[in-house]
């Protein structure tokens, strides 16, 4: 499919996004940055909130951001649209004492985030970011350039590597960042400069690799768009744009939740298992003036669109693939479907969703797995089994996922964008 002006743009939107983004951290900090120049307030969770109708608000926890719109004519039972999605990606995470090496390398000690394609992220130069934690307890957003590097064994010294090569996780992952000694090299140094900081005084970090090469459109009529991150920053930037334009005259209360950790299951205080988003939706109905009843009623008629990347058919490895249900990149967003319920997607679902993208003219797939290939999983259950709000799981079809570089088409970006703003507006 074509891509047209408004796919491009959006692209090249959300490849500014992905650049700014190479952390959960950034990513969180970004989408607040976006919504405040939208008018969004920022809140702190350890003070008072004035939820009021017509408001445009927003909180950041950790790696996670919530922001809401809500609308003019809200109450006490006002329910909720929210689109869900997350901000942290499959990459490796910095250990303690980082610098490390041999043989005259400086090399920084690792361990893998989550389940990166390991092959994926050879030869290619690598980002440092996270946050800092520091000596007066402040945090600072870091994020170095290219610096990294995890080279791969020339086909010399391994003449059977493109047979099958086997990359172990602690012998073979640990990446190259300059030449010397490490008795006498820093690498926390190298972030501390990148953020302009004192490197004696960081008490603490969590700190992670990104691909540093940018996103980019490519193939026949732009179909393509290759990335990090896009698992799941592609759904973080698509719920963003329609949030910045919702208005305050929907039925509902129009929210974005952006989780952090789900790569690694979600149980955390920022993650999607953890407390951050029945916190807000009870502080907002709170400030509404709710009592348990009326929260109850709020929830039972609220909905949730948990959207995650799903997996395109891919066409060296058909057999993988459902033999009927095959969506293809360029054809529109997914709607998940899983029996046992690892999508949490339903009859109900399934025809709201269909509405929604009716209703941006929007054309979507339907992906569901093969029998002999088991799925994962997604914020959604956890959401639906938490909170009791009903939930669909849906996404854009990429290729390479969980790869440093991920494939999508061009056209689903903006197409899932449309639909959430639908979901926002109806």
């Amino acid at each position: 499919m074509p891509s047209t002006s408004a796919a491009l743009t959006h692209a090249a939107d959300l490849a500014e996004f992905v650049a700014a983004s190479p952390s959960s951290f950034h990513a969180a900090s970004v989408v607040a940055r976006r919504l405040q120049q939208a008018g969004f307030t920022p809140l702190d969770e350890t003070s008072p909130w004035s939820v009021t109708p017509g408001a445009k608000q927003l909180v950041v926890r950790d790696g996670a951001v919530i922001a809401w719109v809500v609308p003019d004519t809200a109450d006490a039972d006002t329910a909720f649209r929210i689109f869900g999605a997350h901000s942290d990606s499959p990459a490796f995470k910095l250990k303690p004492k980082p610098t490390t090496g041999r043989a005259g390398w400086l090399q920084a000690a690792v361990e893998v985030y989550g389940g990166p394609l390991l092959n994926s992220w050879l030869d290619r130069e690598l980002r440092l970011a996270g946050r800092l934690a520091l000596d007066d307890g402040t945090e600072v957003l870091a994020a170095t350039g290219a610096l990294l590097r995890l080279p791969q064994l020339a086909i010399h010294l391994d003449r059977e590597a493109n047979d099958h090569l086997t990359l172990d996780k602690q012998r073979h992952t640990q990446p190259v960042w300059g030449l010397g000694d490490a008795a006498s090299a820093d690498l926390l140094a190298e972030v501390a400069a990148a953020a302009g900081i004192d490197a004696s005084r960081i008490r603490g970090y969590d700190l992670v690799t990104a691909d540093a090469a940018r996103g980019a459109v490519f193939g026949k009529d732009d179909a393509f768009f290759a990335s990090g991150r896009l698992d799941d920053l592609a759904s973080v930037h698509a719920g963003l744009v329609a949030l910045e334009a919702a208005g305050a005259d929907a039925p509902h209360i129009a929210m974005l939740a952006v989780f952090d950790h789900e790569e690694i299951g979600s149980g955390t205080r920022s993650g999607a298992a953890g407390p951050f988003l029945s916190d807000v939706l009870e502080r907002i109905q709170l400030g509404l003036g709710a009592d348990r009843e009326q929260q109850l009623r709020a929830l039972a008629a609220s909905w949730h669109v948990s959207s995650d990347v799903g997996h395109s058919v891919h066409p060296n490895y058909v057999e993988k693939h459902d033999p009927v249900v095959q969506p293809v990149l360029g054809s529109g967003p997914i709607l998940k479907i899983n029996a046992n319920q690892r999508y949490a997607t339903d009859a109900p679902g399934a025809a709201a969703w269909h509405a929604w993208c009716d209703a941006a003219g929007v054309v979507s797939q339907e992906f569901v797995s093969n029998n002999a290939v088991p799925c994962g999983s997604t914020i959604g259950p956890i959401t639906a089994t938490r909170l009791g709000i009903r939930t669909v799981d849906v996404g854009i079809p990429i290729l390479s996922m969980h790869s440093a570089r991920e494939l999508a088409g061009t056209a689903d970006l903006i197409a899932l964008s449309r639909v959430a703003a639908a979901f926002f507006a109806a």
